[in-house]
């Protein structure tokens, strides 16, 4: 499929199939495409939980303005974004300088500065830490929804949920901001596709300021 029908043949779909499962495989393969999408400094602070069970969508769907597609979707993922990601420490922040040191992008000497780096930009503030973890995020969701209509899939993105409900519902750690949840899997067939929203035009994107 070329990148140009991916991009405009992806819609966030309302229905979808609840008798046509998600192979595990194809699941997988969406993913770690999806992993591909850039971070800043290669920190990717970004986590999933995969809900399959219909009962685990259920208890999502009560704190999600009860929309069908949370449990009609036979995958529906919490999207999470991890304002830790860039301490000293942490799992994927250790694993992340080892591996830029080991394919010679960093030295050892430069940690300090690097951690100086990454505090200075992400964690002056709570403000800067969830734009830092949501910003990245919000590259590996974009790519999420790419990646799964190349493979035939379909999605919604979305943001009608309440999302201290959904921490509580699934002990998510406070230090994970839910930018979006997002339905996965097919389009019934026996619905009609509603035809494309409006979108802005390159004059309309492109601005000044004097």
């Amino acid at each position: 499929m070329e990148f140009k029908d991916v991009i405009y043949g992806r819609r966030a779909v309302n229905f979808f199939d609840p008798n046509k499962d998600v192979p595990e495989d194809l699941l997988r393969q969406m993913i770690e495409t999806a992993g591909q999408a850039p971070s800043g400094f290669n920190l990717q602070p970004w986590s999933l939980m995969v809900l399959r069970d219909k009962a685990d969508k259920m208890r999502l769907q009560q704190h999600a303005w009860k929309q069908p597609k949370v449990s009609e979707a036979p995958v529906t993922l919490i999207v999470l974004a991890d304002t830790d990601g860039w301490k000293p420490g942490h799992q994927f922040v250790e694993k992340n300088f080892s591996e830029l040191v080991k394919g010679g992008m960093m030295k050892e000497e430069q940690r300090d500065w690097f951690d100086g780096v990454c505090q200075s930009l992400y964690g002056t503030s709570e403000a800067r830490r969830v734009a830092y973890a949501c910003k990245n995020t919000g590259f590996f969701a974009m790519a999420l929804m790419l990646a799964a209509k190349s493979l035939g899939l379909d999605t919604h993105p979305m943001d009608g949920f309440d999302i201290e409900r959904v921490h509580q519902e699934f002990n998510i750690p406070e230090n994970y901001w839910i930018p979006l949840l997002m339905a996965v899997g097919y389009f019934r067939s026996d619905k009609t596709l509603l035809p494309p929203k409006w979108r802005k035009s390159y004059d309309e994107i492109v601005v000044s300021f004097e």
